[in-house]
């Protein structure tokens, strides 16, 4: 278990706040109910003594803190392979396979990506969410990163919300389409299925914007390159339903089997052996919150996409397009 200790200065500036409230603010790096935890329990004092959560401080006091990072994951670690990338003492960066679930859940209790990385790293268990900043749907394959630190959590999180974190993905899709475009629609639960999300113009939507470019073009389905400004559960897959262009493979948004006339024998094959949504985030890059590097990180595309992908190809130099 790790302890930590700190001590700091209440600036004047503070003065007049309750002391949870400058503790927040001396401390960012550590979640408010965590600060008042150790408030309470007197890990953290105010000039060498214990002090109420709801003191006002006049600016001036010393406040220390020496605790201990109790464990905050409870899942058990499990030895499953991972693909990394990169990693420093700060944090790592993975290539997930498809079929691997981000976060124990109901009918997952076990045998996720949360449970690998205890095992990779124990002392991810003192991190919320084991250092998880963002996730990847289940049957989505490609690049994650993982803070390693809170600190790191802090920044990455930070970073995420502020679309400082360029997250660049490959998908495809059903349709030729010609060109690329944007879908800049709010994402919300769909009213008619809880696993779902819809787009949703009302009070729930939230904001969510998709940047999407057609790569190739096919008979009947095209490759796209997909950047996210916008992180929304399940938005790449909702934007391009929403514009009815929904993913190969896509068990929950996806359109069906869809063949071109006189399809290949090795192009119906390809369809509809595949069971996962054609999604892969193939690109990403964003500042190390330690060292101010610019990180770029690439995962090459899985071995299923490429088999589909040189169907498509093949089918499309046989028949051309239709149009």
């Amino acid at each position: 278990m790790t302890v930590i200790s700190h001590e700091a200065r209440v600036p004047l500036a503070l003065a007049g706040r309750r002391f949870d409230q400058v503790l927040a603010e001396l401390f960012p790096d550590y979640s408010r109910s965590r600060l008042t935890g150790w408030i309470k329990s007197g890990a953290a004092t105010l000039d060498g003594a214990m002090a109420p959560p709801r003191l006002l401080l006049k600016g001036g006091e010393l406040v220390q803190l020496e605790a201990e990072l109790e464990t905050e994951v409870e899942s058990a670690p499990e030895d499953i392979a991972l693909t990394i990338v990169h990693e420093d003492e700060h944090l790592l960066v993975l290539d997930k396979a498809a079929g691997l679930v981000v976060h124990p859940g109901a009918g997952n209790a076990s045998g996720t990506l949360l449970n690998a990385l205890l095992h990779h790293d124990p002392k991810l268990a003192e991190l919320p969410r084991a250092g998880i900043v963002h996730r990847l749907d289940k049957d989505t394959s490609g690049l994650m990163v993982v803070a390693k630190t809170l600190p790191t959590m802090t920044a990455l999180v930070e970073r995420l919300s502020n679309h400082d974190v360029q997250r660049q993905y490959e998908a495809v899709v059903l349709g030729s389409m010609v060109s690329g475009g944007t879908v800049d629609a709010p994402i919300g639960r769909s009213m008619g299925d809880r696993l779902r999300q819809a787009v949703r113009e009302d009070e729930t939507g939230k904001h969510a914007v998709t940047h999407y470019r057609l790569r190739e073009r096919f008979r009947a389905h095209s490759l796209l390159q997909c950047n996210l400004e916008t992180g929304r559960t399940h938005q790449i897959r909702v934007h391009l339903t929403h514009i009815g262009h929904p993913l190969v493979g896509d068990p929950l948004y996806g359109g069906g089997l869809k063949l071109p006339k006189r399809a290949m024998p090795e192009l119906v094959t390809a369809l509809r052996g595949f069971r996962r949504q054609a999604l892969h985030a193939e690109r990403l890059a964003f500042e190390h919150p330690a060292t101010g590097e610019a990180l770029s990180f690439a995962a090459p595309r899985p071995d299923d996409m490429n088999v589909l992908i040189a169907a498509l190809r093949d089918d499309l130099a046989a028949h051309g397009h239709d149009d």
